[in-house]
């Protein structure tokens, strides 16, 4: 017959006096931490004693016991209740729950003692978040909760953030599957579906830092710290009713604008505004854009303007500050460092030295006239003006108008016209006809084939960088012919990525998606790469192979070159047709399509610059016969018009911009596009 289980007995507890209880010098605890005897004194006058005192009975030298009891688990409570009765708030003999053992006790005091510490398990954040969302949702404020709580109210803040993750991530997390780290970093969006779908991506990697995290949710939108949000200023962005995106548990500098469009048309809207205080100065003309490409100016003419003296008020204002400036560097030329007080004065003398040294230039009224500026964006997020510079157009005009153009009779100057559609001369007072055009479609002009492939050069580059894949295979078959058919150099490795300079190109394309795509992702890798240049080889190793993946079709996207360019001589012409077929691979693997990476047909960028068979050709194939008939006894600037208005939305794009498989191709059709066979390309050779 099996032996019945024994019952244990729980310790008796009863309420005793205060002032027959004493604090055990078996008390485990020494060293403070968390909650301090006078918030948890607070806590228990509010809220009354929530856990029992562990006494054990104090006995005599006989062993007998006295009356009194000694503490050897709940020492700070004991210590708050002391404080409550020193602070007349609690009666000295008021009765106090206590949990009683036995006198002689095999269980040592100081056992007692480590176990009430050592078992007990913190609340899971998770917990804490509900129950503080729970005070919420029953009309306590963050305030109170935090009050009630000794905490300041940015910790409840920071646990209610993660009322914004989905609830799939607050099983995982529940379950272990995620650290809090994790958590909070998926707090910073409240779109639940891209949150769910970032966590299946990182979770088949080895990278799953909170940092990660951060920068795939906030991709499509823009730091605070950006270039054209210090133009615009966030203030201007928010009264816009722009949203921004913030960080409770990190450092965010601001945080992310999630609406770049609207950021967008505001700082078009202020440079715009820039620019007509720029040109109510007299100038010919005045470009504006976000930024300009490198070598903008290099087919200008610069004018000289003459620097603007300083005035004897500016003249006395430099010499005391060279004079201060000298003084301080004298007086701690021995000092290893400036005190912060003094090094922050030299700052303010060195930034008031340059404002009056950097002299603002004045031109020429007749120079001005004829010369045009160029309005952007500097990296700092200023206003960048660059006045004086003259079209080569202009230079070649004045030149012929100096040698050609009848002595002191302005009326009759005759005014030559050449666009690069072909159109033949006018001469003021013609009749109002248009020179006939060659039949049949006519080549692209070298300059336009070459702003298109330039478009097609930008968002190649960007769905390149978003195809770690496709950029890895580039490289290793750049890397393979350059070992197997060519003779390599004597480094270890040759390879090397040039960027490209998109010298020439539509007025569209610096605000277009895939610039804007590129500029963030460039600024977001940047953000992230360590500040101490040592370090970033250590850096780059730490990584998962997804995001040295990623940050390697990033880099390789600025070496992608698909432009178009003008050669003379078999050789060249052999080079740029390779290049244009290797282009076509890269474009037909990357599904690539200018129509959804925002290219559209307009009268600037396309059909104001071809014949008007090619512009009829164009509504034929996207809108139909019809659709061209009605347009076909139009002027060519009217027909040009009528297209744009025509073409809007239909996602047709011409051949040099159009990839297989994307327009008008099957996916049986062998081979690739090549662009070279285009009759546009053998024109133009």
């Amino acid at each position: 017959m099996a032996s019945a289980i024994q019952k244990i007995v729980l310790n008796a507890s009863r309420d005793i006096p205060f002032n027959r209880l004493v604090l055990s010098q078996s008390n485990v605890r020494r060293v403070k931490a968390g909650l301090s005897i006078e918030e948890l004194a607070r806590d228990i006058e509010r809220r009354g004693l929530l856990q029992s005192l562990n006494v054990r009975p104090v006995l005599n030298g006989e062993g007998a016991e006295t009356g009194a009891y000694e503490v050897p688990a709940g020492g700070r409570r004991f210590r708050a209740l002391e404080l409550l009765v020193k602070q007349k708030k609690l009666a000295k003999t008021a009765p106090v729950p206590c949990v009683v053992r036995e006198a002689g006790s095999a269980i040592l005091a100081e056992d007692d003692s480590l176990a009430e510490n050592v078992q007990r398990v913190a609340l899971h954040p998770l917990d804490q978040f509900r129950a503080f969302r729970d005070m919420l949702e029953k009309g306590m404020s963050e305030e109170e909760i935090a009050a009630a709580f000794f905490v300041v109210p940015a910790v409840v803040k920071q646990r209610l953030r993660l009322m914004t993750v989905s609830d799939k991530l607050l099983e995982i997390y529940e379950q272990d599957g995620m650290k809090l780290e994790q958590l909070m970093a998926f707090s910073i969006s409240d779109d639940h579906a891209r949150q769910e779908q970032v966590w299946e991506i990182i979770a088949q990697s080895h990278n799953r830092e909170p940092y990660l995290i951060r920068r795939m949710l906030t991709e499509k939108t823009v730091r605070a710290s950006d270039r054209r949000v210090r133009f615009v200023g966030l203030d201007a962005y928010l009264a816009a009713g722009g949203p921004v995106m913030r960080d409770l548990f990190e450092a965010d500098d601001g945080g992310w604008l999630q609406d770049p469009t609207l950021l967008d048309r505001l700082v078009m809207e202020k440079l715009s505004s820039a620019a007509e205080d720029i040109r109510a100065e007299g100038w010919k003309w005045v470009e504006t854009a976000l930024s300009f490409p490198w070598g903008h100016t290099r087919d200008f003419v610069e004018i000289e303007g003459t620097p603007v003296a300083l005035s004897e008020e500016e003249v006395v204002r430099l010499t005391a500050l060279h004079s201060e400036q000298e003084t301080i560097e004298a007086e701690y030329a021995q000092a290893d460092e400036f005190p912060e007080e003094i090094d922050s004065r030299l700052g303010e003398i060195e930034q008031a030295i340059e404002a009056l040294e950097e002299r603002p230039v004045s031109f020429d009224p007749a120079d001005v006239v004829r010369a045009g500026v160029f309005v952007s964006l500097d990296t700092d997020g200023t206003l960048l003006v660059e006045r004086g510079f003259v079209r080569p157009e202009d230079v070649l005009a004045e030149s012929e108008n100096r040698h050609d153009a009848p002595k002191g009779d302005d009326d009759a100057v005759v005014c030559h016209s050449a666009g690069d559609d072909g159109e033949g001369d006018r001469r003021e007072g013609a009749p109002d006809t248009e020179p006939e055009e060659e039949d049949g479609l006519k080549p692209l002009s070298e300059r336009l084939l070459t702003e298109l492939t330039a478009w097609r050069t930008l968002a190649l580059r960007d769905a390149f960088a978003g195809n770690p894949h496709v950029g890895l295979t580039e490289l290793l078959h750049t890397l393979v012919r350059d070992l197997y058919w060519q003779v390599s150099g004597a480094d270890c490795l040759e390879a090397y990525v040039r960027e490209i300079p998109l010298q020439v190109h539509s007025p569209d394309m610096p605000g277009s998606l895939p610039a804007h795509a590129l500029r963030q992702r460039n600024e977001g890798w940047k953000h992230d790469l360590p500040e101490d240049e040592d370090a970033l080889w250590q850096w780059l190793d730490g990584l998962d192979d997804t995001s040295r993946l990623a940050l390697l079709a990033h880099c390789l996207s600025f070496g992608v070159n698909a432009l178009y360019e003008s050669s003379h001589g078999p050789s060249l012409a052999r080079s740029v047709r390779e290049r244009l077929a290797r282009a076509d691979r890269l474009a037909t693997a990357l599904r690539l399509d200018l129509a959804e990476a925002g290219w559209q047909p307009t009268v600037e960028n396309y059909l104001g610059r071809v014949t008007k068979a090619r512009i009829l050709e164009a509504v034929r194939e996207a809108r139909g016969d019809d659709a061209a008939d009605r347009i076909a006894h139009l002027k060519k600037a009217d027909m040009a018009q009528a297209a744009e208005r025509l073409l809007d939305g239909s996602g047709w794009l011409p051949e040099a911009l159009r990839t297989r498989d994307v327009w008008g191709q099957s996916e049986g059709d062998e081979g690739l596009t090549d662009m070279s066979d285009s009759p546009d390309a053998v024109a133009a050779e």
